[in-house]
């Protein structure tokens, strides 16, 4: 057997190998020999058909099975025993693959692309910076979410005449009738300088005005059409009140308290309030370490200057995928697949270099962490506790092992942050809300 590695460029490569009848025809021999001594065939007791015939029946297809197993074998153990790291899997070059006579053919000779990345270096030396936000909760926050909390816990009710706020439920039409749609206009989203028109309506009264200049935002999903449909919506339309809806809010008292924290949790207005902002900073705060984390990443990637084989990787997916994807779809994606994949090697690098490894423990821990936040709203609280053991089992045990793996990554991928964080130039900054909208948008 002789095995070749031709570098094409910095990243992609083939491998050759040559195989003479010498590397496989002992193993095919004892395989038809034991096929020999187990084959029930036509004319010959059991185990008595001549090998000759066996070898007649089974030969070729013996044959290429055992030389598909020496092709894996020796493939993987020539890959591990080189210093680069191995992208996706080995891909065989199929036109070379179709010319083989089977049945004539001594000798062999295969050909694989592969696609690497040399072993990388992460700098660590301080010289990264980065910023650790964190969220400063001001009055208007919390009183809107406590607004939105009322509303949705509110009584709904049907008054005699339209105020600003409520949903008109009615049908628009078009003024040449080729147009006609029931629907609720929440009044919230009429333009300002036409909400004057739709308050004071009462049932049976019709408002005219052009959809358009008038619905502010999402004016195909506000009406329930198509975008091409709200498109054609030009001109003035009538719109014809059936009925008027409105929405009390919830009163302060202990019954809403109790309904949205639970039994005995809060007993006050203050404590509400408190309960709420304490909610709000912690899930704002969660959403900026993911961002915080991000850019951190994206710095780490950039001074990394990792050259991926992009062509090969490209063709890689699309065959790892199979009738899934579309080229197009590759393409579209690939950005965010290199990305999450130069990481990976970073992480990995960092990892190794610094003896930083994921324990059991730790995976137990993170999986309690997310079940407690998926059922945080149930009201479980004790149960959820008493039956925890019996949740992360049987979600690390699901998906064949693979969320374990997962889990596995996740927590790797943490201790390597906070690793670099250790290490990097951090400024602390406190953000209101507004400012981490912004930061979004960015």
């Amino acid at each position: 057997m002789e095995i070749t590695l031709d570098k094409h460029s910095a990243n992609q490569a083939s491998v050759k190998i040559k195989l003479n009848e010498a590397d496989y025809q002992p193993k095919v021999d004892a395989k038809l020999k034991d096929y020999a001594r187990k084959a029930t065939i036509k004319g010959f007791r059991p185990g008595k058909a001549p090998v000759s015939m066996v070898k007649r029946m089974y030969g070729t297809s013996v044959m290429v099975e055992e030389i598909n197993n020496l092709l894996s074998t020796s493939l993987n153990d020539y890959l591990k025993s080189q210093t680069f790291r191995i992208l996706g899997d080995p891909l065989p070059v199929i036109e070379d693959a179709d010319k083989i006579d089977w049945n004539e053919q001594k000798e062999f000779e295969f050909q694989y692309k592969i696609g690497f990345v040399e072993d990388i270096k992460v700098n660590l030396d301080g010289s990264l910076k980065a910023t650790s936000y964190s969220i400063k909760m001001d009055e208007k926050e919390v009183d809107n979410t406590i607004e939105n909390l009322r509303s949705q816990y509110g009584k709904m009710t049907n008054p005699e005449t339209s105020e600003e706020n409520d949903f008109l439920y009615g049908d628009l039409k078009s003024e040449d009738a080729s147009f006609e749609k029931t629907f609720s206009l929440p009044l919230s989203k009429v333009d300002k300088k036409s909400l004057k028109k739709f308050l004071g309506l009462k049932k049976g009264d019709t408002v005219t005005f052009e959809p358009s200049k008038t619905i502010k935002e999402d004016l195909a999903s506000t009406i329930g059409i198509t975008e091409e449909e709200a498109a054609e919506l030009k001109g003035n339309f009538t719109f014809t009140v059936q009925n008027i809806n409105r929405t009390e809010l919830a009163e302060l008292n202990q019954e809403f308290f109790d309904k949205l924290f639970g039994e005995g949790q809060v007993n006050s207005e203050e404590e509400m309030r408190e309960k709420v902002r304490s909610i709000m900073s912690e899930n704002y705060n969660k959403e900026l370490k993911v961002f915080s984390d991000e850019k951190i990443k994206e710095k780490l990637i950039e001074s990394a200057q990792i050259d991926l084989p992009e062509s090969f990787l490209k063709e890689w997916l699309l065959k790892a995928n199979e009738g899934k994807v579309t080229e197009d779809q590759v393409e579209k994606e690939y950005p965010i697949y290199a990305k999450q994949l130069a990481w990976t090697i970073i992480s990995n690098a960092i990892a190794k270099e610094n003896e930083i490894q994921a324990e059991h423990e730790d995976v137990i821990e993170k999986t309690k962490e997310m079940i407690r936040e998926q059922f945080a709203s149930s009201g479980l609280g004790a149960q959820l506790e008493a039956s925890m053991d019996m949740f992360v089992d049987n979600y690390l045990k699901g998906n064949d092992g693979q969320n374990y793996m997962q889990m596995l990554t996740s927590v790797q991928n943490d201790k390597v942050l906070s690793f670099v964080k250790g290490k990097a130039a951090v400024k602390e900054e406190e953000i209101s809300v507004d400012k981490f909208q912004d930061l979004l948008a960015n």
